[in-house]
C-alpha cells in the first residue's frame, strides 16, 4: 500500500512515527527502522500477518493509544470511558454536508434501541466527534450544540453506561488529531 497526499496531507512519519509510537515501536521490532526513511518497507509487514504474536503486540499498540485517548477524555471532559469499547470516531470540520447530523441522529437511535431492548447483547460503543464550525455557521454551531445535548442525556442514563457513551471533543487540531486518529 502507498502513502499518496491528499488535499491535507499524509505524512506517515508523523501519523506512525509521533503520533503513534506504540506502533511504531511494533513496526521497528517487526521490520527495523528504515521504513522510517524508506515507506516502501512497509510492505515488508505483509510477512508477519499471520503471526499472532505480531498481531497481539497490533492489539497492545492499539489498546495503549484508547487507554492515552480515554484518559484525554476523561481529564478534559469529565467523561469515563471504556477503552475495551469500540470507538467509533468521526473528526472533520463541522458542517451539513459531512453528515455530523445524521451520525448524531444514528446515536439517537442506538440509544433508543438499548432503551427498547437492554438485554440485547452488543459491542459496548463509544461514539467521537471532534471539528470546529466557521465562526458564523450557525446550523454547524446547532450541530454542536445538538451533539452535546445528546452526550448530556447519554452520559448520564445509568441504564446505558456500560453501553453507550458520546463525547464532543472541543478544540480540535492536528495535536488533539494525533491523540485521536491513532485510537480510532
Amino acid at each position: 500500500t502507498r502513502f499518496c497526499n491528499k488535499t491535507n496531507g499524509v505524512t506517515p512519519r508523523r501519523w506512525l512515527a509521533l503520533a503513534n509510537p506504540p506502533l511504531a515501536a511494533v513496526l521497528d521490532d517487526c521490520i527495523g527502522q528504515t521504513w522510517r526513511t524508506d515507506l516502501s518497507q512497509l510492505s515488508e509487514i505483509k510477512a508477519n500477518v499471520d503471526y499472532p504474536s505480531f498481531l497481539q503486540a497490533v492489539q497492545r499498540a492499539k489498546r495503549q493509544n484508547k487507554e492515552r485517548l480515554a484518559l484525554y477524555i476523561a481529564k478534559t471532559l469529565n467523561v469515563v470511558v471504556n477503552p475495551d469499547a469500540l470507538f467509533d470516531v468521526q473528526i472533520k470540520r463541522i458542517h451539513e454536508y459531512k453528515r455530523q447530523l445524521l451520525n448524531v441522529l444514528h446515536v439517537i437511535t442506538l440509544y433508543n434501541r438499548l432503551l427498547a431492548d437492554p438485554d440485547i447483547e452488543r459491542v459496548p460503543r463509544v461514539v467521537i466527534f471532534a471539528g470546529k464550525a466557521a465562526s458564523a455557521y450557525y446550523a454547524a454551531k446547532q450541530i454542536i450544540r445538538l451533539i452535546n445535548d445528546v452526550a448530556k442525556v447519554i452520559n448520564n442514563d445509568p441504564r446505558v453506561h456500560t453501553q453507550l457513551k458520546v463525547v464532543f471533543i472541543p478544540n480540535y487540531g492536528v495535536s488533539l488529531a494525533q491523540i485521536i486518529i491513532p485510537a480510532a
